[in-house]
């Protein structure tokens, strides 16, 4: 149940400011279809299929994933809010990573600037642009600490130090906030990998996940401090 309150809010957020008592009372109305509906987020090739819209309107879907653009993002939306019987607003998500239509550095080159003002300034473009193309939900700050050069997600983080790290996941958040949802990731010690990288079985030892304990959660507590709207967890199993 906490769960599904959580997306409402969420997904509330972007019609109008909603109180406690307004989502207790829709979360009453709700049948168990529709809350199971508030956690399924599909992925679509650049614009939903039918029968997505059909589960948006049947109120049996939360979100989409990689649908693009104003023109795409619309039309679905007006079916959840105007034809969906609770008229609850979808969440619409992008992997905005480094801009949107304007390509700045990767965040690991822009943590080498040292400068979380320069990556609040980029990540508060990069939120302006998407908003402007329908995508309210993006899928950063990544704030992994990686050591290793050969993990797969390197790029995406802003290197080895904990301190630089945790300083700029928070400008991050601040500066997409101001337009879209951010959502830190991963937790926890995903960058820790010692086996192939990105391999959805990837684990560390558990020595070093004990050793490396402080320096995966400073970035996430910097993050979750700014008040992130979201988080996503690791896909892989870490000891102890």
């Amino acid at each position: 149940m906490s769960h599904v309150r959580h997306i409402l809010i969420f997904s509330i957020l972007l019609a109008a400011p909603a109180s406690a008592q307004n989502l207790d009372s829709l979360l009453a109305r709700m049948t168990l279809e529709e809350k199971l509906g508030q956690l399924n987020l599909l992925s679509a090739g650049g614009r939903a299929s039918p029968q997505q819209m059909e589960l948006v309107r049947a109120g049996k879907l939360g979100g989409l994933f990689n649908v693009m653009g104003a023109e795409n993002t619309t039309p679905v939306q007006r079916i959840a809010v105007t034809e969906s019987r609770l008229k609850i607003p979808l969440l619409f998500g992008l992997d905005v990573i480094h801009g949107y239509r304007t390509i700045f550095p990767i965040p690991l080159a822009e943590a080498g600037t040292f400068d979380p003002d320069a990556a609040e300034a980029t990540a508060r473009a990069a939120g302006q642009e998407a908003a402007a193309f329908g995508i309210n939900w993006t899928y950063a700050p990544m704030v992994d600490i990686a050591r290793d050069p050969r993990w797969g997600r390197i790029a995406e983080g802003s290197g080895e130090d904990p301190y630089l790290g945790s300083l700029m996941a928070a400008a991050r958040v601040r500066g997409f906030q101001q337009n879209i949802f951010a959502t830190v990731k991963h937790f926890a010690g995903y960058g820790a990998s010692t086996t192939r990288p990105r391999s959805p079985s990837a684990r560390c030892a558990r020595s070093t996940c004990r050793r490396s304990k402080p320096r995966w959660t400073r970035g996430w507590r910097a993050s979750c401090r700014r008040s992130t709207t979201s988080r996503a967890c690791q896909r892989r199993a870490t000891p102890g």
